[in-house]
């Protein structure tokens, strides 16, 4: 009975997802600033539900936009009757999202997650499981490995951090993923990092004398109520799940909701927008966690938060264009860690500060990380520029890790070498 019961619940999981046939993702070149202004004017068509994935900034830079079916008409016309260059990046996003939800299937059959020796990094996992692998990871490597809750989520679940350390009081290297939940390919390179950093530990030189020296934290799932939502409701879901008073729309982006230029250009103060800020600065339970824990440490020498897509690696400032007084050395240590990552898969990232690589987003982690004292402050954009998106296959999880776990190892051996 108790399996019947179960097959139930997952089909009633799987049936709740939202669908998303027929939608597209639009990939457009606007050719100048005019037409930058035109494409940034349809985020105030909220009947159309558009999901920017990569927001309008400047001329001939990329501007991705999810549309559902039923705005695709629409949305092409406007952009052709004002000689707005797109493309269709993907043609049947349902279609994606369909063969990812077959390979966790396959992937999950395959697996004996009593072990972390069996646990299979070549799919994508529910937060249980992310879990279920954090406490085996745990049990396994007492010297080395230990859990710590910084906190709850809005809806109550445990904020799991793992501690990597063979000493104590020890200056520490911060590591996140998943603080925008639709971005699976960084919670699962999250998994793989932590088993590689227990496997390499006492074998390569280099790690073993950076755990030596510093500890190591590790938030794999940043963002678990959104990423939960991810997986048993909205694939595409991007923010935290708290209410908004005065408003249906539910949410915050947790990116956008630290104390630097909190409220700034590249946030929103709409509810129902990808970017919205947030009523107050750490007003998400997700963050302010984070800011506590980085505050109550005091040690805290480097900062990583891991994102997609785009192929990038990004250091402050996001909010201003004001350069940071360590970019000369923030752009060298970027440049040796994307060359580091490029030597594995050939895989090419361009880096810089957020604002003028990317776009400006105000209310960002990295920037308040910065602007606390902790100088190796970098944000990561993974695979890919675009054909995939948010739903990269599986079959690049591993991959991805790997040349990342390169870019990383610079990052973190050059906070080793120059803590004092």
């Amino acid at each position: 009975m108790k399996g019947v019961l179960a097959l139930l619940a997952l089909v009633a999981a799987v049936t709740s997802l939202e669908n998303f046939s027929g939608q597209q993702v639009l990939r457009i070149l606007p050719a100048d600033e005019e037409q930058v202004n035109l494409v940034r004017e349809l985020e105030n068509y909220e009947d159309l539900q558009l999901d920017f994935w990569q927001g309008p900034t400047k001329p001939e830079k990329f501007v991705d936009i999810r549309v559902p079916f039923f705005s695709l008409q629409d949305v092409k016309v406007y952009l052709e009757s004002h000689n707005i260059q797109y493309s269709i990046m993907i043609k049947d996003l349902q279609a994606l999202l369909d063969e990812e939800r077959r390979d966790m299937k396959i992937g999950r059959s395959m697996e004996n997650a009593r072990s972390t020796n069996a646990f299979n990094f070549a799919t994508y996992h529910t937060f249980d499981e992310i879990n279920n692998f954090i406490d085996n990871l745990v049990a396994e490597n007492p010297s080395l490995v230990s859990k710590v809750v910084i906190g709850r989520s809005y809806e109550g679940r445990p904020l799991n951090v793992l501690k990597f350390s063979t000493g104590a009081n020890r200056p520490a290297f911060w590591i996140d993923t998943g603080i925008h939940s639709r971005e699976w390919v960084t919670q699962a390179s999250g998994l793989w990092f932590a088993k590689k950093i227990v496997t390499d530990y006492g074998r390569d030189p280099s790690l073993t004398a950076t755990l030596n020296s510093l500890d190591i934290f590790l938030e794999i799932v940043t963002n678990p109520d959104g990423y939960v939502f991810s997986h048993t409701s909205n694939r595409m879901w991007r923010k935290t799940r708290s209410p908004n008073a005065g408003s249906t729309c539910i949410g915050t982006d947790p990116n956008r909701n630290w104390d630097a230029g909190f409220g700034g250009g590249g946030s929103s103060s709409n509810p129902c927008t990808e970017t919205y800020r947030g009523r107050a600065a750490h007003s998400e339970s997700e963050v302010k966690a984070i800011v506590d824990f980085v505050k109550s440490h005091g040690k805290i020498k480097g900062f990583v938060s891991i994102h997609s897509y785009s192929q990038m690696l990004l250091y402050p400032y996001g909010y201003t264009t004001a350069r940071v007084p360590d970019s000369a050395e923030l752009d060298n240590v970027s440049r040796a860690a994307v060359n580091a990552l490029t030597s594995l898969y050939g895989t090419k990232y361009t880096y810089g500060s957020i604002i003028s690589t990317i776009y400006q987003a105000s209310g960002g982690t990295i920037d308040w990380t910065y602007n606390q004292g902790i100088k190796y402050s970098y944000s990561f954009e993974l695979r890919d520029t675009g054909r995939y998106g948010f739903a990269l296959p599986a079959n690049q999880i591993i991959p991805t890790a790997e040349e990342t776990w390169l870019a990383l190892t610079v990052l973190i051996e050059h906070t080793r070498d120059n803590l004092y």
